[in-house]
């Protein structure tokens, strides 16, 4: 069974086509700049073949096209026709309270994730255009799923989801914690306890998804039970840009000062901010510990804050779960920043937590290999793992269809 999955952004359209058989990867892409004269795919198959188009996209129904294009007639063409894919599987970003679990499309669900735009305006809105796209180019008899960032982390209890503002604008606004990134932490969660060879139910973990945007989880009885992110993905940890988990006097005391309007002052909260802010030299993970381990002290701080930061929350979800078994960095720096790894397990030993630190450097380079770098006396296993977010969609897709008859 051949299964597309899309992630629809406000101007992109990433792409992955499986074989379900297999679970392997037939081919990918991303469509990008969509809206701009200059906007171009990019389409790669699984033995190497590549199509790269720039051509203007002015929606998102134009870029599905291309998308059907290179699949299909492509010099990297890897079906003969779209008939052989059975299902479509799409990410969305914010399926707020509405959506607890993945779903099969309906007008009715279509109108539900419209409804949840003010959470997530610039990722609700493309998300909708995605499968709307993918509906008129391949009609409504191929079954179209929908994968929430927000549902693994449903799970939570109202302690740790209600903030602490009249209870009103949560009846009225939907003003809670919400979690993102929950495909991820799903997936290394249920990976790490097959890793351990015991039940998911059966261990406390916390899971560290960190990248240029960054969330930790806590996962207990199998349940998420915490998260950093909340009513956006800003709170939490500082990021590539976002500032993370603020005083809340601090936005109005800037936004006064620097005469910013609310829009403004999220925009800046949103891409000025966090490591790049702190650092003022990047916002790339790779170029900030360059600059560290050239003597830029700023660098230096960014990354320092960043660690203590993770070390705090993983201290803390220990102690909301009374107790800690594993713990998996997964994503772009979680995989392959050996130093990130190290300097937070540094916080750790008060739990028992010792990992190899030569082991941990000789296997930096991860990519597509799940290593634990715990030693044998560790009271905590420690994992990197590679997430695989778009093979998550996949599988629920092919779960919600086979009930199809």
């Amino acid at each position: 069974m051949k299964v597309l999955v899309v992630n629809a952004g406000s101007s992109s359209m990433k792409y992955q086509l499986f074989d379900m058989q297999n679970e392997q990867v037939i081919a990918k892409g991303n469509c990008e700049r969509i809206g701009s004269p200059d906007s171009f795919i990019g389409h790669k198959a699984a033995d190497g073949r590549e199509f790269k188009e720039t051509i203007p996209m002015p929606t998102h129904s134009d870029a599905f096209e291309r998308i059907v294009f290179a699949l299909t007639k492509s010099d990297a063409a890897v079906i003969e026709n779209m008939n052989e894919i059975k299902a479509v599987g799409h990410r969305i970003v914010q399926g707020g309270a509405i959506f607890k679990e993945s779903c099969l499309v309906t007008e009715k669900v279509i109108e539900d994730i419209e409804s949840l735009i003010p959470l997530a305006p610039l990722h609700n809105a493309a998300h909708v255009q995605g499968i709307r796209a993918c509906i008129k180019a391949l009609g409504h008899d191929v079954p179209q799923v929908v994968v929430f960032d927000t549902s693994f982390h449903s799970t939570m209890p109202p302690k740790a989801y209600i903030f602490g503002v009249p209870y009103e604008y949560y009846e009225k606004y939907g003003v809670r914690r919400y979690g993102f990134h929950g495909t991820s932490h799903r997936y290394v969660s249920d990976r790490v306890a097959e890793l351990e060879g015991k039940d998911k139910k059966d261990l406390k973990i916390v899971t560290c998804h960190l990248g240029n945007g960054s969330s930790i989880a806590a996962i207990c009885d199998g349940k998420c039970i915490d998260t950093s992110m909340g009513l956006t993905p800003l709170d939490g940890i500082i990021m590539g840009t976002r500032s993370g988990t603020l005083d809340p006097s601090v936005v109005t005391f800037i936004q006064e000062k620097e005469g910013l309007s609310a829009p403004e002052m999220a925009q800046y909260l949103n891409k000025k901010c966090g490591v790049l802010g702190i650092s003022g030299v990047s916002n790339d993970n790779r170029d900030v510990t360059e600059a560290a381990q050239q003597g830029h002290e700023r660098a230096q701080l960014s990354l320092d804050i960043l660690h203590y930061q993770i070390a705090k929350y993983i201290g803390g979800y220990a102690a909301a779960m009374h107790g800690l078994d594993a713990v998996v960095f997964t994503g772009g720096i979680g995989e392959n920043n050996y130093i990130t790894r190290e300097l937070v397990c540094e916080y750790l030993d008060f739990l028992g937590v010792e990992i190899d630190k030569e082991y941990n450097m000789a296997h930096n380079k991860i990519k597509g290999h799940d290593i634990k770098i715990s030693t044998p006396a560790s009271k905590v296993a420690v994992y990197a793992i590679s997430t695989n977010e778009e093979l998550v969609i996949a599988r629920d897709t092919v779960k919600l269809v086979g009930g199809i008859k």
